[in-house]
């Protein structure tokens, strides 16, 4: 065996070198986290605006259900609590229409402010005393997400950056420690579609710290796409990412569970998601992962539009609270959520996890020749269908290919359609991000055209190989399964000129889409 070659990692890092895993858990080197998918009351017009006795009593049914999840999540020993983006009062607001929501936030890094204890300091906010009061009651950290109202200096600064109303709307995460005060505020810098909100004139790059488990960096939703704040983040040490989401599921790639489990995975940190719950929108999928482990919640179609608590025990990740070691404790699950463990032994302690070909076999194999184009969520990529039961098979988009080594095994009478897919170049449809994609799908019925289209079930199982050469160390790995489960993958590995190969089998149930997407932030602006 070529020690070289195969990384005793059941991660993939963003380092080139593997990480130092430490298998034993470290004396108060733990602690329970909790997020919410909240079902939120709707304005069921958002576009009409309202006075601020409507914004406010429409945002109190919202933050009742808040305070509920609240006591919940203190019961089950929660010390910090998530709650989701847009969660208090919704989406599709135009700019007017969102002003009478809107709380003026003051800067924790300028001053410190208490709004439960010093309720008369700030006037107009009655959503930052309730949430203040909340974390306060309840002896926890509480995270939120609302709209911001920021002075703009238009009049005194006519260069400046400012909308031509003279203020600023952000939207905004708001973090409260156990005693209520109010310790961060982070604007989002990546709006998805938000014409009430604004981008801040800079990239925020927030953090704060707890008693519990050192410190958390905060991102928005769309964020995790971008390299600000996320990367930055991460490439400053941060390794506890807290997340408030209103993610529009898409599959076959970017489905919320699916890549928040990618990112935590590939970053080497825990992510903290807490999603809205709405099935019109296909908003759902929540969840808490580490690098070793994944608590989640993902509804199906046709289930309940409710809410959902996960709540589970995860070890601290910040090296310098657990003096740069490492603890390797696995979730508890609660609320009959989904989770999965995996530890280095677990994932490659059999001689299989070690049995890919090296890089020059994977090169040797030819491109197939019967490539055809479709589109899997608004790029154009080269596939190749899978015909065999088993074999090999290499797709080229451009100059970058894709490589997969598999084996199936069909449910009797079932003619599922899969493909190899790759693409190289830039997103451009509801966003512009530059990519190098790598996956696996199952085509949505039995004509190529179908294949890239969403799919939500499959009955095949699949031992498979899949690899490509990519130009970007940030490369995100997923595995998922018939009706949103994950699968941890057995084997994963990077090598120093950018080869990524992930390794998997015994799957539970059937692939819906086995993916390695690499970003290339630094193509984005080109």
């Amino acid at each position: 065996m070529n020690e070289k070659m195969f990384l005793f990692i059941a991660i993939l890092s963003f380092s080139l070198t593997s990480a130092i895993v430490q298998t034993g858990p470290v004396a108060d080197s733990s602690y329970v986290a909790a997020v919410y998918e909240h079902n939120l009351v709707l304005n069921p017009d958002p576009r009409v605006p309202l006075s601020r006795t409507e914004a406010l009593q429409h945002m109190q049914k919202n933050l009742d259900i808040y305070e509920e999840q609240a006591a919940r999540a203190a019961q089950q020993g929660a010390q910090i609590l998530v709650f989701p983006e847009d969660g208090l009062q919704g989406f599709n607001f135009t700019r007017l229409s969102i002003s009478s929501y809107l709380e003026t936030i003051p800067d924790p890094q300028q001053e410190s402010w208490n709004p439960c204890t010093e309720p008369d300091k700030h006037n107009n906010t009655e959503v930052l005393q309730r949430l203040s009061c909340m974390a306060r009651n309840n002896n926890l950290y509480l995270v939120a997400n609302m709209p911001d109202l920021q002075p703009c200096p238009l009049r005194t600064d006519p260069s400046s950056s400012c909308p031509p109303d003279g203020r600023w709307q952000f939207n905004t995460n708001v973090v409260f420690s156990s005693d209520g005060l109010l310790v961060a505020r982070y604007h989002k810098q990546n709006l998805f579609f938000e014409e009430s909100f604004d981008t801040p004139p800079q990239p925020e790059i927030i953090t704060f710290d707890t008693p519990f488990a050192g410190r958390f960096g905060l991102l928005i939703c769309f964020d995790i796409v971008f390299h600000e704040p996320t990367i930055t983040l991460v490439e400053k040490g941060v390794r506890q990412l807290v997340y408030p989401t209103a993610w529009l599921n898409q599959l076959p790639l970017l489905d919320s569970v699916q890549f928040q489990r990618a990112f935590s995975l590939a970053a080497n940190v825990t992510l903290l998601a807490a999603n809205i719950r709405h099935g019109l929108m296909n908003m759902r999928g929540s969840g808490i992962y580490t690098p070793f482990s994944a608590t989640y919640h993902h509804a199906n179609k046709g289930d309940p539009e409710e809410g959902r608590l996960l709540a589970a025990r995860v070890p601290v990740l910040d090296p310098l609270w657990v003096n740069q070691s490492v603890a390797t404790e696995e979730g508890v699950v609660r609320d009959d959520s989904t989770s999965s463990t995996a530890t280095d032994s677990e994932a490659c302690q059999q001689e299989s996890c070690f049995n890919s070909p090296p890089p020059e076999i994977a090169s040797s194999v030819p491109p197939s020749s019967d490539t055809f184009i479709s589109s899997m969520i608004y790029d154009p990529y080269t596939f190749v269908l899978l015909n065999e039961t088993e074999g090999e098979v290499k797709v080229c988009n451009g100059t970058f290919c894709c490589y997969l080594q598999y084996q199936r095994s069909p449910q009797s009478g079932s003619k599922e359609l899969y493909a190899l897919g790759a693409f190289a170049g830039t997103h451009t449809v509801f966003g512009r991000f530059a990519l190098q994609v790598c996956a696996v799908v199952r085509c949505a019925g039995s004509d190529v055209t179908s294949c890239g289209q969403r799919v939500e079930e499959a009955e095949t199982k699949m031992d498979f190989l899949l690899e490509g050469k990519f130009g970007t160390k940030y490369v995100y790995p997923s595995v998922l399964a018939s009706k949103h489960v994950l699968e941890q993958p057995e084997h994963l590995e990077t090598a120093a000129n950018g080869r990524v190969s992930m390794k998997h089998s015994n799957m539970t149930a059937g692939l819906v889409t086995a993916s390695l997407y690499g970003r290339m932030y630094h193509l984005d602006s080109e």
